[in-house]
This record gives structure tokens, C-alpha cells and sequence, in this order.
């Protein structure tokens, strides 16, 4: 009997380390993935929460580690609350991609052959999304390693109420290149829509180039740019030329935020290395306004965050308002009349995902209303969880200065933002200031610190609680007037129209609370006279109630008593003397009053010091 050869222990476990790895290398090569399509389907029901159904998928190769399948009769319906009929619908499709990454989790498409897709994209008002995992924010990202892509009878139909726009779009990529072309609506306003892209299974490795327009009466929008790799948004570069009709138009497609505006021409440079944008080279117009600038916008979390510049060597702040915008303003001004506290709005509630650092200069201002005070502005606005500051903020004026703060903070879901002002202006003069003209002269200081709630500037500081101080020290005016403020009747109509008196201070402080303003103090003091008053201004109305009296400072020709009373608007007083106070009794004691001498207490210099420093503290 011939005995066999024995294995050894050690061949033995050197052949099933050669072997059990080759089975499974043969396993994962001939895998028949299509006995994975019920747990397909199942794993879509999940992904998108509602019933999948998948009529057939099997291999058609036969053998390798870059299958491709074939699946057809793909039925996803649409989400109960985004309308009527199927999320998507897709005839047939074919798919190769490389086994490997599966072993992690992750599936990287190689070749995609699509025929008969019919895909309806909806977003909500509130911001849902039928193509996000229920529950979960939208996310973006995609990036891929596309070498094919082949589609044929397909059509996009996107909806999407919170950004007022919809589309429906033909989808074609074959040889000769990519191309996508329909029509829609932006804002209610009709568009066409046209990409169109080399073809994705180059030649030969290198940039992907395209372009994209969005064509309309009110909105046009060009791009032309190069992918790193087809079709893969996460690394592209592109030049943008929009126009519009109004900022909102492109907010609608870039989704930043922003408002409306006059028409706008722009041009910029544009990056994109997920999740950052870079913009660079922006410039154009708004109106008749210039502006220049940079800008990159991170998306992460979530959340934007900006950081960039912006600068205008001409800009009027009304073409930051659209004309329906600015004929509100008007017909508000014609009902109520001119103010000077603007109405511009603070409202941060819907820019609740967005931060970030912007530099905003404007070098030179100007009004198509007329002309304005205001030379120039710069500041660097700074804006977390709906926490907006202004800081530093420099307001340049003739001749002078305001620098300070301004803060709006809307944290928390309020419901309509608080209004921080702190300001203090220098340097100006009286003389200097938009109609204030050539017969008063001085030098002018003034502090407004204010805080209020409102939904704009005007509604805010009507609730305000505060200090408003208001200063002009070291000046001129005429004689005539310092003599009507000393209610010297005889010297005010004598007084020669050449003749000047020494303005020592004008001194104005305000006690704000909840928008009533209490003059605390209200002195008028030149070197023939003082002018004493008493009352408020209330916001934001900005009505006035003063009563005002004086007193000469040395012997009167004609001093008249009584009081008078300043009423009207900060923007349209009105200085009202009462009949009683020059009645023809009133004048005959007063003339009686002069020849015996007893014209009543004569006013000293004020305290112009103490009293701007408690105004302006």
C-alpha cells in the first residue's frame, strides 16, 4: 500500500491565504449586483422617506472591478407637501463605477448613461427641499469623477417658492457636448436658460470649460468658466456680467441676501473652492452709483459668512432703494412731511444664516433729491447671529466729522430689531452746514446717544431712551437778531443790516425717553442777549414745544415782556409770538418802562463751558 504525501501545516495555511483572497477578489469581480435591488430600493425609501420602486437592475458585464449596471423603471414619488405626481421618473439607466470605494461607503460614478429622466425639483417657502434627507438642512457639495455622461429625453422642472423662481429645462450630453436649454420665470418675470459645456468624455485630462446665461427684459446674467473636472462645481472658475432691474433679481439666483435696489451693472471674477466663493475684480454700478470691490462667501454649517470690501468714489444712498421703494418714501414725506431722521429699514429677521466682515468707503455722496451735508462715509460693518454693528463708523461732513458706533441687534427671534446710536461730530462749522447760509457763524459740536426698538432707523429712535446734546460755540450774528433775542424791540428794528453781535453758544441738550426729548438745557447766549427756553421735541414725529424767553444783557431801548414759542418740525419750525406780548398796551409800558428806567433783570454771560460739557456728555 503506497501511503500519500502529507501537507504540511505550513503549505496548508500558505495555500488558504492565497486562495481565500483570490475567491473573494473573484466574488467581488463577477458580484451579481443585481440581486441588490430590493435593498436598493429599500435603502432610496429611506434615504428620501417615501415609497421606491425599481422594475429591474442587473449587471451587464460579466466580469471586473468596474461593473456597470443597468437599471430600469425608477419611480420616486414626490413628497406629500411639494404637490402632485413623482419627485423622479426614469426610463432606463446605465451606471460603471469602481467596487473599491464601496468598500467604505462611498460610490463614485465613472460612466453614466441616462434615458428618459423626469425629475421635479420643489423647494418650500420655509426653505424644504424634496431632494434632502427629511429633517435635514439642504447641503451642497459635488463633486465627482465623471470620465462619461450620456442623457437622452430628459427634462428638469424646478419650483421654488422661497426664492420666487421656476424652470423647466431639456437636458441633453452626448459627443458633441452638454447642453441644457428652457425657459422660466425669476420673481414672476419671464427668462430663458441656456448651459452648455464640452463634452465630458474629453479627449484628452484638463479643465472642463462652459457657459451659463440667464436671458430676460429686467435680468440678464452671463458666465463662462472652466471646472477642474466635469461637471464638478466644488472647483471652478468663471466671469460673471449680470444686469438687472433691480438687486433682488440677482439675489434670486445667487441667494446672498441682498435688497432692492435701482438697476445694477456688474462684472467680477469668480472662484469657487468648496465650500469657499472668492469674488474678485467686482465692480459696476447701481443706479448712478459706482462700486468696486472684493468679497468671499464660506458656506459651512449651515451658515454664510462673508468677508471682503467695497468701495465707491460716487454713491447716492437712494439707488440703495428700489423705485417702489422710493415712491413709498415720497408719498410717506407728502403725508406726513420732510424729516430728519431717515426711515431707512434695520430688519435683520430673514438674514438669520449669515455673518461676517465687510469694509464698506464711499468717498464722495451725493443726492439726486438735492444737496447734502454728508461728504462722505466709511465704516466696517461686522454682522454675527443677526447682530449687526457699524464700528468705526466715520461720516464726513463740510467742514467736520462724525465718528462712533451704530449697533442692530435682532438675536434671539425678536421681533423687530434695537436701534444702539453713538455718535459725536467735530470740526464742522454752522456756516458750513446745507442751508444754513452766511449770517450765523460758529463752530458746532453735537453727541446723540440713543437706543429704541423699531423695524427702521426713524421707528427706533421714536422709542428711544437717551442723550441728544447739540452745540455751537465762538461765533457771529447779526446785530438785529441778538437784539430780537433779547426781545429789545427798539434795538432790533434799529440795528443797521451790517452791524454784528458776538454768538457766545448755542447750547441744546435733550433728555430722551421713549422718544420724548426734554431740553435740559435750551440756551441761546451773544454778547447783547440770552435766550432761555423750556420744553421737548418728541419722535418720531421730531415735533417741537418751546417756549422761549430773554433778556438783554445792558440797557434795552424797547424791551418787550412776555414769551415766545417755537412749534412746527425740526425740519419746518415755526417761531410763533403771541398778539398779547406786542399789543399796543404792551408796547406803552414797555416805552414807559424805558423812560423810567425799569426795564426789569438784565441777563449775564452764561456758562458756555459747563454748559456744552453737560450737553454733550
Amino acid at each position: 500500500m503506497t501511503s500519500r504525501p502529507r501537507v504540511s501545516r505550513r503549505t496548508l495555511l500558505l495555500t488558504l491565504a492565497l486562495a481565500v483572497p483570490a475567491i473573494l477578489l473573484l466574488a467581488i469581480a463577477a458580484f451579481p449586483f443585481g440581486m441588490l435591488k430590493g435593498v436598493m430600493a429599500d435603502r432610496l425609501s429611506q434615504r428620501f422617506g417615501r415609497p421606491v420602486t425599481i422594475a429591474g437592475m442587473a449587471r451587464v458585464d460579466r466580469f471586473g472591478f468596474t461593473p456597470t449596471i443597468a437599471v430600469t423603471g425608477v419611480t420616486i414619488p414626490q413628497a406629500p407637501w411639494a404637490g402632485r405626481g413623482d419627485f423622479l421618473r426614469l426610463r432606463e439607466a446605465r451606471v460603471s463605477f469602481p467596487v473599491w470605494p464601496l468598500l467604505t461607503g462611498t460610490f463614485r460614478p465613472r460612466d453614466i448613461e441616462i434615458d428618459g429622466l423626469q425629475l421635479a425639483l420643489v423647494r418650500a417657502a420655509d426653505g424644504r427641499t424634496n431632494w434632502s434627507r427629511p429633517g435635514e438642512p439642504e447641503s451642497g457639495g459635488s463633486s465627482n469623477d465623471l470620465k462619461g455622461l450620456i442623457v437622452r429625453d430628459s427634462m428638469i422642472h424646478y419650483v421654488d417658492a422661497k426664492r420666487q423662481r421656476q424652470a423647466r429645462v431639456a437636458f441633453t450630453s452626448d459627443a458633441q457636448g452638454l447642453r441644457a436649454q428652457g425657459t422660466g420665470t425669476i420673481r414672476g418675470l419671464p427668462v430663458r436658460i441656456a448651459l452648455a459645456g464640452a463634452q465630458v468624455a474629453q479627449p484628452t485630462p484638463g479643465p472642463w470649460p462652459f457657459t451659463a446665461a440667464i436671458d430676460g427684459a429686467a435680468l440678464r446674467m452671463r458666465a463662462r468658466g472652466r471646472m477642474e473636472r466635469p461637471l464638478d462645481t466644488d472647483a471652478m472658475t468663471l466671469d460673471v456680467d449680470a444686469r438687472a432691474a433691480d438687486l433682488r433679481l440677482i439675489d434670486a439666483v445667487i441667494e446672498a441676501g441682498l435688497f432692492g435696489t435701482q438697476p445694477v451693472a456688474l462684472v467680477a471674477q469668480v472662484r469657487h473652492a468648496a465650500p469657499r466663493w472668492i469674488v474678485t475684480g467686482l465692480k459696476g454700478t447701481i443706479g448712478q452709483s459706482d462700486i468696486a470691490g472684493h468679497v468671499t462667501v464660506d458656506k459651512q454649517d449651515g451658515r454664510t459668512r462673508l468677508d471682503g470690501a467695497i468701495a465707491s468714489q460716487r454713491f447716492d444712498f437712494d439707488d440703495l432703494s428700489s423705485d417702489e421703494g422710493l415712491a413709498k418714501g415720497a408719498a410717506l414725506e407728502r403725508a406726513i412731511g420732510p424729516r430728519v431722521v431717515p426711515n431707512t429699514r434695520i430688519d435683520l429677521s430673514k438674514i438669520d444664516k449669515t455673518d461676517g466682515r465687510i469694509a464698506v468707503k464711499v468717498a464722495r455722496v451725493v443726492s439726486r433729491g438735492g444737496g447734502t451735508s454728508v461728504t462722505g462715509v466709511q465704516g466696517v460693518l461686522s454682522l454675527d447671529h443677526q447682530r449687526l454693528r457699524v464700528d468705526p463708523l466715520t461720516i464726513r461732513l463740510a467742514g467736520g466729522t462724525a465718528r462712533g458706533a451704530l449697533t442692530v441687534d435682532q438675536r434671539g427671534g425678536a421681533a423687530s430689531p434695537t436701534l444702539t446710536v453713538d455718535l459725536r461730530l467735530t470740526g464742522t462749522r454752522v456756516e458750513a452746514l446745507a442751508g444754513a447760509g452766511g449770517a450765523f457763524t460758529g463752530r458746532v459740536a453735537a453727541r446723540a446717544q440713543l437706543t429704541g426698538r423699531g423695524e427702521t432707523i426713524r421707528a427706533a429712535i421714536g422709542r428711544s431712551s437717551g442723550r441728544i446734546g447739540f452745540v455751537v460755540r465762538d461765533g457771529a450774528l447779526p446785530a438785529h437778531y441778538a437784539a430780537a433775542l433779547g426781545f429789545d424791540a427798539g434795538r432790533a428794528l434799529l440795528a443797521d443790516d451790517d452791524d454784528s453781535a458776538q454768538l457766545r453758544c448755542v447750547v441744546l441738550g435733550l433728555a430722551v425717553k421713549d422718544g420724548r426729548g426734554a431740553a435740559a438745557p435750551l440756551v441761546v447766549d451773544t454778547s447783547a442777549s440770552q435766550l432761555r427756553g423750556s420744553g421737548s421735541v418728541s419722535f418720531p414725529a421730531e415735533r417741537i414745544d418751546f417756549r422761549l424767553t430773554g433778556a438783554p444783557k445792558g440797557k434795552s431801548l424797547l424791551r418787550l415782556p412776555g414769551s415766545a414759542f417755537m412749534t412746527g418740525t425740526l425740519s419746518d419750525p415755526v417761531l410763533t409770538v403771541p398778539p398779547e406780548v406786542k399789543s399796543a398796551g404792551n408796547i406803552f409800558k414797555a416805552i414807559g418802562r424805558a423812560i423810567t428806567g425799569r426795564q426789569g433783570p438784565v441777563a449775564h454771560d452764561a456758562d458756555c463751558a459747563g454748559l456744552a460739557a453737560r450737553a454733550l456728555r
